[in-house]
């Protein structure tokens, strides 16, 4: 062993393959035994002719050294050794890029060739670097290695290919490259040569050349005994630990130096060597490779091809004993090769004739509503870069686009002859989107939201040549090979646990000196036998594991030895003495050793296989449907047990069950209940058959296979008895699922490895889930299925020709009514066994229910073969289903193949604006796919190639979908595939947002881990590193939207909040200058994927609403996960709390009802613009109420409910949801159903007694609830593919309950009415909400940053000294009475100012004074200010003495206050109160007349007595009658409110038995009631002669009530046959109606 001395950069070397140094000196301290012992048994044995010579495991040429000490100019001077000798000379060449060569070796065939340059960027920080050169200098040895040398070469560790290798220019030579007529011609990597066996030696060695000169030694040395635990644990270390670069991908700050991104694309690292990851991305061979010997500067597009298994060349790579290992590509596994092949497919069906168009982020449409039709006119200003001044345009909604393109035109050509307006496009202001030119204006979202919000409509006219085409596909990004391999590593994904091609060679190596020394040596058997089951058990062990049948019986030919438990029938050693014998054992053994390898490939899907890739045979084919054998299949054992469970449990069994879409279709197996064993490793071993009692023919195709693993707890000590061993519950330790039809619709057949998932894991038997092998410590099923000569193979029946198609109005009427009752149910989670039975029973009268579908199919009795064309035949006569119940056929419940194309046909009709709606569920229905290729796979992949917005969405959701670990292998090849798709454009758009998502993730962590103090230094850090990251990258877009595109950030603006996430607020600085900076909130730490679920559904919500003619005017804002626990969220401007508009009235604001009121008044002082203001919170507010309920937001408080200075609500925080509310011990946080306060009801009443807004308010609000209730199998869709998400409080059907139960389907329009009433009078008298907003404020206290500004509620903005002028006196004229907002009184006060000979006159409440005074005393102390006139006094508070006396006291208040120290009088809070609000402008010598609460919104009333609001209809002998509203009631005699009621009588009734009466109402005069009174038995003709006859009167207590109004009702005026609803009025007795 050659000594080793320098700084250590061999360390680095061999870490950069794994090997840590312990594990290095391990491996030399046993190379060191080995050849001691090996000398020590040359000298017992003198007469051996052999000399036993063998090389050191790890040799070195000279000292090491340091790369870095090295000047630049002599850095790329380097000469790199081999370093791992006596093993395959290809030994690190499997992860070699395409890009990058090697250096000089001995080429197996042909001439020698030269040294080929290794490229920038390929070698890591890690390397050995070795100098040498005759001069003294650094240099890099380009002549043919010798013989000598050869053995001492180290090749360069693997390295993974990170270039494109169709996109990507070739490297520039270097120094002393080779011409390329010295360069050998390519050799395919999957090629190979077999090396014939001398006949008549069974196992003899086939060393190539320099194999052997490498190896430097011979066969049959006899060794002593080597710790081949220890050293197989290094190897599998040295396995896991030599995979790609994840650096690159995980770590941001390494690549923003070298100006690359995580997923860099075309890009080479210059200069400094790229580190060795830390957290391992898997090993992955490209799918597409070029020479090994070849520079890139002589690759060209021709040798670019896709490579097969079958043998084109010549490279062997030697294992042992005449078998070899062979590279393979993603072709092997047959099912990722179809897929491929229908990538290329679906991408040359891309018929593009313009590919710049392909980079445009199209502006969503919409359908337009309506009331968005000619009638709408639109205010629309259109900049362009020709004319000095925009163009204001006046257009209908219905306009298209490109007339208004043509109209600007005309203003910007002379000539329009020569233009083609198809040529231009309009941009909205800021945003990187266009309008699309054939689409109406107001059918674009962008329209909309700006006449929502009242947001000047702003467009910029570009032609497209100057439009940016960054994102643009090319022809050759549709023309390169589909390639997965290639961009699965790009990915961030758990490690692929598999050993890789080199290490499994440097075990054979093991494995054959072990068995040369066995078969050649005579005597001492037992010792080389024990070598030889320990070489063998570092193979299983490094094959995960895994020791089958044949090689326990291999071993149990062996004689007794330590490494393992002995067999049970003892062999004679005199046996093996006879080499014929040892030879048979050793013979089978590597037959089974073998097989394991090629079990293992199929299984891991590794890089390699053992034997050679021919062509598939095709075997002999029979039907399914034909074999009437039962399914059986024998469980061997589990493999890779934990060692916890030897001691943890006992009585292991297996649990096998069929599945076919989550219904079972026998009963479950078990195997016997046995205990442990211990061969190799530990494993339970059942070797048993499981025979289900079901025939191959009566298997549906989509069958699963779910085995689930049990164990007994072992009792503690000093609990053994029998009673306790009774009482012990088996544990579930693991389950997986397999389906037993592969993607060719083949039964399996052969032996299966399957890895369970932990128990702790959801058992889902309703969909398919690959098996856990990307775990490294997963328990390993091993299942022996039956083989045939012949494969079975499920073919889909055709649908009968003849389908019966009945009338539903056929049935008997009791059979419709129990069909329509079961159809109510709206969803297929509730319907019992008889609702099933009935259903299929009767399907052939269901087809005029289009909707039942999703209902009939879940009640098929069977899936199997015979059943199928009858299901098809209905399936195909079925009328086409809307999209959105189509949906429904995706669920779990629906594996069937056909049934899934029939669904995503219909889906397919989607416009991509709703399909972005349903994106998230469409991406989750892919878990439910049995195999990677599916209709629904293509549907998603043609849409997202032909529409950006699309492509966006789809690559988070498919990222997001990655950190699944059942399915996490499946979505690495989906978006692998829409990597593939989409283009090298966007793939680096891709690259830069994953960067910068990366740096801001880093630095919100570290904000939030660090101590308070110290966060702003943070900050101010972490936003020099995005800078830089704009610097390098120029321009990104925000994973909020494809249309958000910014170039830098603006530290001034960016902050964070002081909560317990710490969320950053940044600014970011929009690209277009005619935008406004993009203000977001990325938040770390939170999973905002049930932000983003909700804020869907409120979405889905608003566009049904407005779809049905109902403008709720929410507020949607993006929510996008960004990865598990990290995202981004957008900022509504103009927006405030409802805690921070409370708290201006003081920490009890919460309980007052006047600040919502004042806020709107102090942002909207114009009277028209108030009560715009009040109109939108009136919507808005009716909405959320709503929302909230159906979803069952939880967690209302006043933090996280704002509102918008143009009076929208909306709600945010979506963390709790469906019903999970916070607990305080048992009792409820959230008591109300949803948040609907008193200050709330302030603003819509227009003070504090109800007016008739309140009564539009709940119409708005019952009329919103209803119609989301004809949506209800919409939501439960939308929810229910969502159940397998992994959001904890969407999890399983009690969740869905909630929502069913919510939406009420089984009730009629009006008893949903009359509920939801109920629901806003709960709400609106629950006073726990106000004080769970109470004690938030409270709570909220300790987050009040210290350099918060005070402000005056009533003000607002703040005004100082330096921007109103010096105040130089103030003087308290006089009071006046109001009667708006509330009655009371009103002081006058004239300012006078510096330089202003006018005074201005300002008015202020007491209230407001008190306010000023209060702020003051936060500010500065008591013996500051002047004291305050008391507030509390004896009598009437509001009368004109009372007004006087405070008119005196504040005027010398303001005095004192005027002349107090200059940092009091000229504080900011001082002169924002003396400045004029837009209400001091009116005329302050005239008092306001008293003002009608209900303003313009009340209707004239004809009648004294008010209107009552009645709906009245009339079904099944039934008369209905809804009261509704009454509005506009007189006071009573002494001045005060009636407590009104509603009485109803059905004229003529001389006995009084039609009486009917409603609630009463308190206090008001203008009653809400929503209540449903009923006649039953009333015949119609009967009808004609009755009146109804409705009284108003006042609940008196003991005292007679008082009638306020009478009406009567003629029926046979009213048309009966529709619902009659109005208003009628009130009068006395004698008046009737």
């Amino acid at each position: 062993m050659s000594s080793t001395q320098g700084n250590g950069e061999h360390w680095k070397s061999l870490e950069s393959v794994g090997i840590s140094r312990k594990e290095l000196a391990m491996a030399e301290a046993l190379q060191m035994e080995y050849d001691a012992l090996s000398r020590l048994r040359q000298d017992k044995e003198e007469s051996r002719a052999k000399q036993n010579v063998d090389s050191s495991l790890i040799s070195w040429d000279e000292p090491v050294l340091d790369f870095y000490s090295k000047p630049p100019g002599r850095r790329k001077d380097l000469k790199l050794f081999r370093g791992l000798s006596g093993s395959d000379p290809t030994l690190n060449y499997n992860s070699l890029s395409p890009q990058e060569g090697l250096p000089n070796h001995p080429a197996p065939q042909g001439p020698q060739p030269g040294p080929d340059p290794w490229p920038k960027a390929s070698l890591s920080g890690d390397y050995l670097y070795i100098f040498e050169g005759s001069d003294g200098g650094p240099s890099l040895s380009s002549e043919p290695a010798d013989t000598e040398d050869s053995c001492k070469k180290l090749s360069p560790p693997p390295l993974p290919p990170r270039v494109s290798i169709w996109d990507t220019p070739p490297l520039p030579p270097r120094k002393r490259t080779p011409s390329p007529s010295k360069i050998s011609q390519p050799n395919d990597i999957n090629t190979f040569a077999l090396t014939e066996q001398p006949p008549g030696k069974l196992l003899g060695p086939q060393l190539l050349k320099e194999e052997r000169l490498v190896g430097g030694g011979s066969q049959g040395c006899l060794l002593g005994p080597v710790d081949y635990d220890g050293t197989n644990d290094a190897i599998t270390r040295l396995n896991l630990k030599s995979t790609y670069d994840s650096e690159v991908l995980q770590d941001a700050s390494r690549g923003w130096k070298e100006g690359r991104g995580p997923l860099d694309f075309g890009k080479d690292t210059p200069g400094k060597p790229v580190a060795r990851s830390k957290t391992m991305p898997p090993q992955v061979p490209p799918r597409t490779y070029t020479s090994r010997y070849t520079n890139r500067k002589n690759a060209t597009p021709g040798q670019n091809r896709r490579i097969s298994a079958a043998p084109v060349g010549s490279r062997p790579h030697t294992v042992a004993n005449g078998h070899e290992l062979f590279e393979v590509s993603e072709e092997r596994d047959e099912e990722v090769a179809a897929f491929c092949h229908m990538l290329d497919v679906l991408r040359s069906g891309c018929d593009i004739q313009d590919y710049s168009l392909t980079g445009y982020v199209w502006s969503a449409v919409t359908p337009s509503p309506e009331h968005l039709g000619d009638e709408v006119n639109l205010k629309v200003t259109v900049l362009c870069d020709s004319l000095r001044e925009p163009l204001t345009f006046t257009c209908n909604c219905s306009s298209t686009v490109d007339l208004l393109i043509y109209q600007t035109l005309c203003y910007t050509h002379d000539e329009l002859r020569e233009v083609d307006v198809g040529d231009f496009v309009l941009k909205p202001c800021g945003l990187e989107e266009f309008l699309q030119n054939k689409h109406a204006l107001g059918s674009h979202e962008y329209i909309q939201y700006c006449r929502k919000f009242d947001i000047d409509i702003r467009l910029q006219l570009m032609e497209r040549k100057a439009v940016r085409s960054d994102l643009a596909r090319t022809v050759n990004d549709d023309q390169s090979p589909s390639t997965l391999n290639y961009l699965v590593h790009l990915q961030e994904r758990p490690v692929k646990q598999t050993i890789s091609r080199q290490a499994l060679s440097l075990l054979f190596d093991t494995y054959h000196n072990e068995v040369d020394a066995f078969l050649l040596g005579d005597g001492d058997f037992p010792l080389k036998a024990d070598r030889v089951v320990q070489s063998v058990k570092a193979i299983c062990n490094a094959l995960a594991a895994v020791e089958t049948p044949e090689i326990t019986s291999a071993l149990n030919q062996l004689p007794a030895c330590p490494s393992r438990m002995q067999p049970k029938i003892q062999k004679d050693p005199s046996v093996l003495a006879v080499r014929e014998n040892r030879e048979k054992v050793v013979e089978a053994l590597t037959a089974a050793i073998l097989d394991l390898v090629e079990l293992y490939c199929n299984a891991f899907n590794a890089d390699f296989q053992p034997a050679v890739p021919g062509s598939r045979k095709h075997a002999l084919v029979q039907e399914a449907c034909h074999l009437s054998g039962a399914l059986a299949f024998t469980v061997y054992a589990t493999h890779r047990i934990p060692i916890t469970w030897v001691t943890s449990y006992e009585d292991f069994y297996l649990s096998c069950s069929l599945s076919h879409g989550g219904k079972e279709l026998c009963s479950p197996l078990q195997t016997r209940r046995v205990h442990f064993s211990k061969y190799l490793f530990h494993l339970i071993v059942w070797d048993q058959q499981i025979c289900f009692p079901v025939q191959v023919n009566r298997l549906p195709r989509e069958t699963l296979l779910c085995a689930t693993l049990y164990a007994l707890p072992i009792p503690p000590p000093g609990s053994s008895s029998e009673a306790n061993k009774q009482r012990r519950v088996p544990e579930a330790l693991g389950w997986v699922t397999t389906p037993l039809f592969n993607f060719r619709q083949v039964l399996t057949c052969g032996r299966k490895l399957l890895g369970l998932w932990p128990a702790t894991q959801e058992n889902p038997k309703a969909r398919w889930s690959a098996p856990n092998f990307h775990q490294p410590d997963s328990v390993i099923l091993q299942i022996d299925f039956p083989t045939s000569a012949f494969d079975v193979k499920f073919t889909s029946p055709p649908g009968d020709k003849f389908s019966p198609c009945y009338e539903f109005g056929s049935l008997r009427e009791d059979d419709q009514r129990k069909l329509q009752d079961i159809m109510q149910k709206e969803s297929l989670y509730w319907l019992s066994d008889v609702d099933r039975k009935h259903l299929w029973e009767k399907r052939y009268y269901c087809h005029s229910e289009v909707s039942s579908l999703p209902l009939l199919l879940a009640s098929a009795p069977s899936w199997e073969w015979a059943c199928l064309p009858d299901i098809y035949a209905l399936l195909k006569q079925w009328t086409p289903m809307n999209h959105q119940d189509a949906l429904g056929l995706l669920h779990a419940t629906f594996p069937d193949q056909e049934v899934r194309r029939m669904a995503v046909q219909w889906i397919g009709s989607l416009a991509d604006a709703e399909l972005l709606d349903y994106l998230p569920q469409l991406v989750q229905a892919l878990k439910y796919e049995c195999y990677l290729d599916s209709p629904l796979v293509r549907f998603l992949l043609k849409r997202a190639v032909s529409d950006l917005r699309v492509t966006h969405y789809f690559f988070w959701l498919l990222k997001d979908g990655l950190k699944d670990s059942q399915f996490s292998i499946r979505y690495q090849y989906l978006l692998a595939a829409l990597l593939c798709c989409c283009g090298k454009g966007l793939r680096e758009e891709f690259n830069r947002q994953c960067w910068l998502v990366n740096t801001l993730a880093k630095l919100a962590q570290h904000i939030r881990e660090t101590a308070p103090s110290a966060r702003q230094g943070i900050l101010r850090t972490g936003l020099e590193e995005v800078k830089q990251f704009f610097a390098l990258n120029g321009s990104c877009r925000l994973p909020l939207s494809p249309s958000l595109l910014v170039k830098g950030i603006v530290p001034r603006d960016c902050s964070y909040f002081n909560s317990n996430a710490v969320p950053l607020k940044l600014s970011f600085q929009n690209v277009d200058p005619l935008g406004d900076n993009i203000r977001v909130i990325f938040k770390c730490g939170d999973d905002l994927r049930q932000d983003m679920l909700t804020l869907q559904m409120i979405r889905i919500m608003s566009k049904i609403w407005v779809q049905e003619g109902l403008d709720m005017r929410m507020v949607i804002f993006r929510c996008f996960s960004t990865g598990r626990g990290r995202g981004m969220v957008e900022m509504i401007p103009n927006a405030e709390t409802l805690r921070k508009i409370q708290v201006e009235h003081g920490v009890t604001g919460s309980f007052k009802d006047r600040p919502l009121a004042d806020w709107l008044q102090k942002h909207n002082p114009g009277e028209d613009e108030y009560e715009k203001a009040v109109e939108n919170f009136i919507y808005s507010c009716a909405g959320c109420c709503v929302a909230t309920y159906v979803l069952g937001i939880c967690d209302r408080h006043n933090d996280n409910i704002m509102l918008k200075t143009t009076g929208h609500m909306f709600h945010i925080d979506f963390g709790r949801f469906l019903g999970h509310a916070q607990m305080f011990g048992n009792i409820k946080r959230d008591r109300a159903p949803f948040v609907f306060t008193s200050d709330m009801a302030y603003v819509i009443n227009g003070g504090d007694k109800p007016s008739s807004r309140f009564h539009d308010f709940v119409d708005l609000c019952c009329q919103a609830y209803n119609l989301i209730r004809k949506h209800t199998h919409l939501f439960l869709n939308l929810l229910g593919l969502m159940l397998s998400c992994g959001i904890p409080e969407l999890s399983d059907l009690e969740d869905l309950k909630y929502v069913y139960d919510a939406l009420r389907p089984q009730d009629t329009d009006a008893n949903a009415t009359t509920f939801f009433t109920r629901l806003i009078e709960s709400s609106l008298g629950s006073v726990a909400t106000k004080l769970n907003f109470f004690i938030h404020n409270l709570a909220q206290m300790k987050f009040a940053g210290s350099d918060d500004r005070l402000t005056l509620s009533f003000a607002p903005r703040t005004h100082t000294i330096k921007n109103s002028g010096r105040i130089t006196s103030v003087f308290l004229c006089r009071h006046e009475k109001v009667f708006q907002p509330s009655k009371g009184y009103i002081y006058v006060v004239k300012v006078m100012r510096e330089n202003s000979h006018e005074a201005s006159y300002i008015q202020r409440t007491f209230e407001e004074f008190q306010e000023l005074h209060n702020k003051l005393r936060l500010l500065f102390p008591s013996s500051f200010l002047p004291s305050f006139p008391s507030r509390f006094v004896i009598g009437r508070s509001r009368g004109e003495a009372m007004a006087e006396r405070r008119k005196e006291e504040l005027n010398g208040y303001i005095w004192h206050l005027i002349h107090a120290a200059p940092e009091v009088a000229e504080c900011d809070l001082v002169y924002t109160f003396f400045h004029p609000l837009p209400r001091d402008e009116k005329a302050v010598g005239t008092s306001p007349a008293p003002k009608a609460s209900d303003g313009s919104w009340a209707r004239p009333i004809g009648k004294v007595g008010g209107e009552v609001k009645l709906s009245i209809s009339y079904k099944n002998n039934k008369l209905f009658i809804m009261v509704m509203h009454i509005r506009g009631l007189q006071l009573l005699q002494d001045g005060n409110d009636p407590d009104p009621y509603v009485k109803i009588y059905l004229l003529p009734d001389p006995q009084k038995t039609t009486k009917r009466k409603t609630k009463v109402a308190r206090k008001t005069c203008n009653p809400t009631y929503n209540e449903m009174l009923v006649y039953d038995g009333i015949l119609k003709g009967d009808l004609q002669q009755r009146e109804l006859q409705l009284s108003v009167l006042s609940g008196q207590g003991f005292w007679e009530n008082v009638l306020l109004g009478e009406v009567h009702i003629r029926l046979r005026e009213l048309d009966l046959a529709r619902e009659k609803t109005g208003w009628f009025p009130l009068g006395s007795r004698s008046q009737g109606a």
